[in-house]
């Protein structure tokens, strides 16, 4: 990434950052911006970024607004591809006029994108938050959020097909609800929309279980002191792709739904679907599944699981992934953390990493590019 532009973005009003291809260091007191930083890089690939904030919730406070969040916000950058630099963008398009819904915009070198989709096939990021630390403890929601933002490295078109299947059941629990309240649905549209999540959940599903398969060629043994680690997708859904052809568990899938029509329709959800998927880590080297080690072997979980995803992608693909990195380094011993270090220069992957001591990455010295963050500015350190 050559040049990250901040507007009216968390407590940012304008900020433009230069870098080069090193990885990013941000310093700095607590509150001072780093995290919102990350979070902006975030959103230049397809989701809610990685504090998972509605629309609104992103927009800078101004003195005087009394809560009116109804304004605009934009994060733009240049990104290098293997087809050279791509200048993209998002923000929210801020309705003057009610009804005031939220809408994200998004921008491929000057060209509107018909949704975010469009930016997993420019950029992919990967990141790990303090918050990610009861990700095995954690609802299965998480975890599933975590395996489909490795997917979208690999697979861009994973993003359009997750929010295809989501679209068709928010329709189809609508109409189940009418059914319920009024007596009478169309069955036709009933029966599209089932087909619709059918075909489009057993891709997801399909897409997620050869993501934990690619993960674990190269997790099993990874470099340095990090544990090996392996992951498993388990589920109604992956148990029917385990059975036969994935033509089939669409088969199972379409007549599963359509049978649970009256219990979704009085329950509020949905029986069957990738939704009700879970991702299993297991640490190699202990035997003993990922919500049984401790804090600190959890945190080297996780580290090994996005460092295998970033081996995989230079290993298959001609571009790498961000990481973005918050507040990592500061909570890992000497040793792991030469060996982070060490195994992102090699990778050659772009990492932003964030803390409040400086001290804590200087065995990184000419290889990284250090800014300074101060009441929400960013400077050359």
């Amino acid at each position: 990434m050559r040049r990250l532009t901040l507007s009216d973005f968390r407590c940012y009003r304008h900020q433009r950052i230069e870098t080069d291809r090193r990885p990013v260091v941000l310093t700095g007191p607590n509150g001072a911006g780093k995290t919102n930083v990350l979070e902006a890089l975030s959103f230049l690939v397809p989701g809610r970024g990685l504090r998972q904030a509605r629309l609104g919730d992103v927009t800078r406070s101004v003195p005087g607004d009394d809560g009116d969040t109804n304004r605009s916000w934009a994060v733009a950058a240049t990104v290098e591809t293997p087809r050279g630099a791509v200048d993209i963008g998002t923000g929210r398009d801020a309705p003057t006029e009610p009804p005031r819904r939220e809408r994200r915009v998004v921008r491929i070198d000057g060209q509107a994108a018909r949704g975010q989709a469009a930016l997993a096939e420019v950029l992919n990021a990967v990141w790990l938050t303090p918050r990610m630390d009861r990700l095995f403890g954690d609802a299965p929601a998480a975890r599933r959020r975590f395996i489909d933002r490795l997917v979208f490295g690999f697979d861009p078109a994973h993003a359009r097909r997750v929010g295809a299947f989501e679209n068709a059941q928010r329709q189809r629990a609508r109409l189940l609800r009418r059914e319920r309240a009024e007596g009478a649905a169309d069955p036709e549209w009933l029966a599209a929309l089932e087909n619709t999540m059918a075909a489009q959940g057993i891709a997801v599903a399909a897409a997620r279980r050869d993501m934990a398969t690619r993960l674990n060629e190269v997790g099993c043994r990874p470099p340095g002191p990090f544990p090996g680690v392996a992951i498993e997708m388990t589920g109604p859904l992956e148990d029917w792709l385990g059975l036969g052809p994935a033509l089939a568990a669409e088969d199972r899938m379409r007549d599963s739904l359509a049978a649970a029509r009256r219990h979704d329709a009085d329950s509020g959800t949905t029986t069957v679907g990738p939704h009700k998927s879970d991702v299993h880590v297991r640490h190699l080297n202990k035997g003993l599944p990922a919500e049984r080690c401790s804090t600190g072997e959890q945190k080297a979980l996780l580290i090994a699981l996005v460092l295998a995803d970033v081996r995989l992608q230079a290993r298959d693909h001609a571009s790498l992934p961000l990481l973005l990195l918050d507040e990592v380094a500061a909570h890992l011993d000497d040793r792991h953390r030469q060996a982070l270090f060490d195994e992102i220069a090699d990778l050659g992957a772009q990492a932003w990493l964030t803390g409040t001591d400086s001290h804590v990455f200087q065995p990184l010295g000419a290889t990284g590019q250090f800014f300074r963050v101060e009441d929400a500015r960013v400077m050359a350190a």
